[in-house]
């Protein structure tokens, strides 16, 4: 049955306050792994929100960023409505005014009743997200080539990062270049390798109490195979000391066979934690 109550609209930056009161609902929530608080994209096309008698009751944001790629970066409800209740309209809203934009609508389903959601409106499964974790006790050095120089990251750097994430990743992982400006102020070390011909890899990393993560690395291409990777991983290691060491994680994805090779390499092993990326079958 149709609940004529429920009006779906866009998103306005007055919206603020009741969207942030959905955030304290875990058990309802999808919130996409990002440098980019949900709240942050209101204002942005893309972004709905979901009223029962004037209050809202659930709210989808899925802006375009990078460009072609859609990401579901947030998906919340309060508690009264089944998931499915409060998906529908929503995406049905979105999926109509995404109609005309090539964009790839993706999303990364932590949760198991959001992975079953998508899968029940027409995504499918492209790969999987893995966590894997340094055991340093397997911990070996390496170190660049004799004509490269690992350095901090500054702002000057990062429109030639963004080259390189680009050229490393392709347009699906891409990180744009206010992602990385965002990751570069929450970075606890962000490093960049460089010889003669400019830079060739760079690295983002993040931490907290528990440890810390490597969130990027990329090599570029015609440097791979000359451990710039391994190079890049052993000088964050070697700063972070042995306190973060004690717990170091990464996540790649489950059909990069270069990128866990390289890790596998390093010391790191699988913790066994895996998330699918979904993307909808619509989009090409």
């Amino acid at each position: 049955m149709i609940n004529v109550s429920l009006q779906v609209r866009r998103a306005v930056p007055q919206d603020h306050q009741q969207i942030a009161g959905l955030l304290f609902h875990e058990a309802n929530l999808h919130r996409h792994l990002d440098w980019r608080p949900p709240l942050d994209w209101l204002g942005q096309p893309n972004y709905w929100v979901l009223e029962e008698h004037g209050r809202i009751v659930a709210a989808l944001a899925s802006p375009e960023d990078p460009p072609g790629v859609s990401w579901i970066r947030l998906f919340g409800h309060l508690p009264h409505l089944s998931s499915f209740d409060a998906w529908d309209p929503l995406w049905n809203a979105a999926r109509s005014d995404m109609a005309s934009s090539h964009a790839q609508v993706a999303a990364i389903a932590v949760k198991s009743w959001f992975q079953k959601l998508l899968l029940s409106s027409g995504f499918h499964i492209k790969q999987f997200i893995i966590l894997l974790e340094l055991r340093h006790e397997r911990f070996h050095s390496f170190f660049p080539p004799a004509d490269t120089v690992i350095r901090d990251m500054n702002l000057e750097d990062l429109p030639a990062v963004s080259q390189l994430d680009r050229d490393a990743f392709g347009g699906f992982w891409h990180n744009s270049l206010d992602s990385l400006q965002r990751a570069y102020s929450q970075a606890a070390y962000a490093s960049v390798a460089e010889n003669a011909s400019g830079l060739v890899a760079y690295q983002i990393s993040t931490g907290n109490v528990f440890g810390s993560h490597l969130a990027r690395l990329a090599v570029r291409a015609d440097v791979r195979g000359l451990g710039m990777g391994s190079a890049m991983v052993s000088d964050l290691i070697h700063r972070l000391g042995p306190h973060h060491l004690a717990r170091l994680s990464v996540n790649t994805q489950s059909d990069n066979a270069a990128s866990l090779s390289l890790y596998e390499k390093m010391g790191f092993t699988r913790t066994g934690e895996q998330f699918p990326v979904l993307v909808h079958q619509d989009r090409h």
